[in-house]
Order: C-alpha cells, then sequence, then structure tokens
C-alpha cells in the first residue's frame, strides 16, 4: 500500500465519513482507488479492534445508492406514427411532414421532435456496390490530392503541392509527382512521366472532371481539354471521366493518395519539389511495390511485372505542346501573334479563328469545327509580316520598281 502525507490521509477519511464513494474520492483527489480502499480497511480493522476509541473511521460498509430512476418517454408524434411512416414511403423530406402534421392535425411539438422521430422509422437500404475486376493493362486511374510541406523557392514560408497520382487498376503500382501548380499542359505533361515511368500505357484512364482534363461533363460524350485530348491522342489512350459526385468509380487511386499521405509523407517537411518527388520515388520502390495488397494478397511488385507486357508501346517522341488563342482576322487578311502579322486566308475578314501556338509554328483553325486553315513557322522579329506577294492588294507604291522594269 502507498504510504501517503497526513493530510491526505486526514482528507480521505473526512469523505469517507460523509458517504462519499471511493470512485468519488479519486476524482476528487487523484489518488489510486486500489489505495483508498486499503486505507479504509486498515481504518475498518483498526476501529472493529479498538471499539472505545473514536477514532472518526468510517463504517466498513458504504450506504447503499439510491436505485435508478428509469423513466419512459413517449414521443408527441407518437400518435401520428402511420401518417409519419406513409410520407416518408413517398420520399417526402421532414419539413414538409412537419408542416402538415400542423395544418392537418394541429400538431403543437417542435420540428427537432418530428426530425428525430421520423429518422428512426426511414429505412435505409444499404446500396450494393459491384465488384469490379480489370485485366492487365486494361486501366489506370489519375487524381490529385495534397502532399507534405514544402519550402516556397526563395521564401522561409512552407506550403503544400498538389500530388499527382496515377494507379495501374491492375497491379495497383502507382507513379507519385508534386508540383506546385496545376495547369492544362502540366496535366498532360504529367501523364506522359507516368507513361514513360510504367513503360507503356494502359487503353484507357479513368479521371475526374477536373478543368485541366474535362471542359463539360457528361456521361456519354464528355468534352475534354484540347491540350489533354491531343496527349491521348498520341499516346493511343481513351478518357473516361468518372460521373460526378461518383468517387467510387476511381477508389484505387483515391485509396492510393490516402496511403501515401497518412504513411509516405505524414509529418514530413521537405526542402523542395525535387526532395519531395525523389523520397517519394524511393517509398514507392522501397517499401509500397514490394508490400502484400490487402485485397489481392499477392505482392505489387508481381503483379506489376506480370502487367507489364500488356502495356501498350510507347510512341518514339513525345508531345509537342501548344497554347490557345483567339484571334479576329484583321483588313489586311492577317492576325496578330506577338506583335508579328501571318497571313489567314481562306479565313474571312472579320472573322474569329482559333490559333495553336506552339514552339517553332503555329496553326490556325476554324473556331467552331477546328479545321486546320493554315500553318505559318513562328518569326522571332517583332513587327514581321508574313504574308506571301500573290495575297497582298496591287499597291503601285509599292511596285513602282517593278513597273519600270
Amino acid at each position: 500500500m502507498n504510504v501517503l502525507k497526513p493530510h491526505l490521509q486526514t482528507t480521505i477519511v473526512t469523505l469517507l465519513e460523509a458517504g462519499t464513494s471511493q470512485r468519488e474520492i479519486a476524482r476528487v483527489t487523484g489518488i489510486d482507488r486500489k489505495t483508498i480502499r486499503a486505507y479504509q480497511q486498515r481504518w475498518a480493522s483498526e476501529r472493529a479492534n479498538s471499539p472505545g476509541v473514536a477514532t472518526g473511521s468510517p463504517p466498513q460498509t458504504p450506504p447503499p445508492r439510491p436505485p435508478a430512476i428509469t423513466t419512459t418517454t413517449v414521443s408527441a408524434c407518437e400518435p401520428y406514427r402511420e401518417f409519419i411512416a406513409a410520407q416518408l414511403r413517398l420520399r417526402r423530406n421532414f419539413t414538409s411532414i412537419y408542416q402538415d402534421l400542423v395544418d392537418q392535425f394541429d400538431f403543437t411539438g417542435a420540428y427537432n421532435s418530428v426530425k428525430r422521430f421520423a429518422g428512426k422509422l426511414q429505412e435505409h437500404d444499404p446500396e450494393q456496390f459491384d465488384r469490379l475486376e480489370f485485366a492487365p493493362g486494361e486501366e489506370a486511374q489519375v487524381d490529385y490530392g495534397e502532399g507534405a510541406p514544402t519550402r516556397v523557392p526563395g521564401t522561409q514560408r512552407y506550403r503544400r503541392p498538389r500530388l499527382f497520382v496515377m494507379t495501374l487498376r491492375y497491379s495497383r503500382r502507382s507513379f507519385r509527382r508534386v508540383v506546385w501548380k496545376s495547369s492544362q499542359e502540366a496535366w498532360a505533361q504529367l501523364h506522359e512521366q507516368a507513361w514513360r515511368y510504367f513503360g507503356g500505357t494502359t487503353h484507357y484512364v479513368v479521371l475526374d472532371n477536373l478543368k485541366e482534363g474535362v471542359l463539360a461533363p457528361d456521361l456519354y460524350e464528355p468534352e475534354l481539354n484540347p491540350v489533354y485530348a491531343m496527349v491521348l491522342r498520341h499516346y493511343g489512350v481513351v478518357a473516361d471521366p468518372a460521373r460526378v459526385r461518383d468517387p467510387n468509380r476511381k477508389g484505387t487511386v483515391e485509396h492510393a493518395i490516402g496511403h501515401t499521405q497518412a504513411t509516405a509523407l505524414k509529418g514530413k517537411r521537405f526542402e523542395s519539389l525535387e526532395e519531395q518527388n525523389a523520397f517519394l520515388e524511393h517509398w514507392e520502390t522501397r517499401w509500397a511495390a514490394p508490400r502484400i495488397h490487402g485485397s489481392t494478397r499477392r505482392q505489387v511488385e508481381a503483379m506489376y511485372q506480370e502487367e507489364r507486357p500488356h502495356l501498350k508501346a510507347l510512341p518514339v517522341s513525345g508531345v509537342q505542346y501548344f497554347k490557345e488563342v483567339q484571334r479576329t482576322v484583321c483588313d489586311d487578311t492577317c492576325i496578330r501573334i506577338d506583335h508579328s502579322s501571318y497571313a489567314a486566308r481562306p479565313a474571312r475578314i472579320g472573322s474569329r479563328v482559333l490559333v495553336r501556338l506552339f514552339d517553332h509554328y503555329l496553326e490556325i483553325r476554324e473556331l467552331g469545327t477546328q479545321a486546320l486553315v493554315r500553318t505559318h513557322a513562328r518569326v522571332d522579329r517583332p513587327g514581321t509580316v508574313v504574308l506571301p506577294d500573290e495575297e497582298r492588294l496591287f499597291n503601285p507604291s509599292r511596285e513602282t520598281r517593278a513597273l519600270l522594269r
């Protein structure tokens, strides 16, 4: 038994005399209940051996506690049980049911009473999901998450970058990269890096309806971002955007992001994006790939080696990325790009055209159909006019020398 200081012993004796329970004494004093029980038994023994001495020791057995009072509360909605159940079968909400009770039955209870009562009556049929199975090389899933805090270049401030993850659906092998900002080109480039990392592409890729990939969500014919669509065509991959607010369709990559954040990046900080990307690649190779997957009960790396021969071959060259701008054809039949003029015929004067700007050339396309109208090599010197002489109007002041000859 622990030996307590005299003032603590006095406190225990006083509380026990007042009929306080051992649990309450332990809560008030912070003394262990076993110690309190030992002191109570010792003082009870001393009192029994010396009955003529008023030691002020507590009784040996505490007084019995009063029985707990149990009451059954009947809801004010109970008389209207059948009416409420019928309204719930019609899929009416709690507010409309409460309003009908007040109007039709002069109900005087509160709305929260109806809400609690109807919530207990409401039947929730569990939603059934199909267990999807995929062949090797058939599907990949992509999504964004948040990486670990990383120092912003040139500052002392840390910020979480965006974490891109692509997961092969059959083997669960994943590619991970962090970037500061996402854009149409960055989204497409991350796909290219992932396919180069895996050594091939899948037949289709499942993604969210984020603007970098999908401009207009649609169940059957979604409008893809033109840069992203060009990359998919180049690699022979079909995009399959998930339904809006239906994350279960790409649960594999959702789980991969959560696994990365909770296991690899939890509690870590990095001084640069390069450091975090190097760590993610090491963690995938050293820990994530050799693990035994919980559902398949097979090693992820072994399944990846089985899937790898089924991936589609990569093209020899990568994608040339472009930016899209709209321009109006001026009265000299040219459009203006970076202070230079480029011939746009047969586009009409005053019409709007779509211009795709590549590194070394540009394409002029119709705005509606995106049909190719014309291609020009980009010039370096501002103010250059790329317009063939046969497309110019006859101007005597410019043709003087040719006329004299």
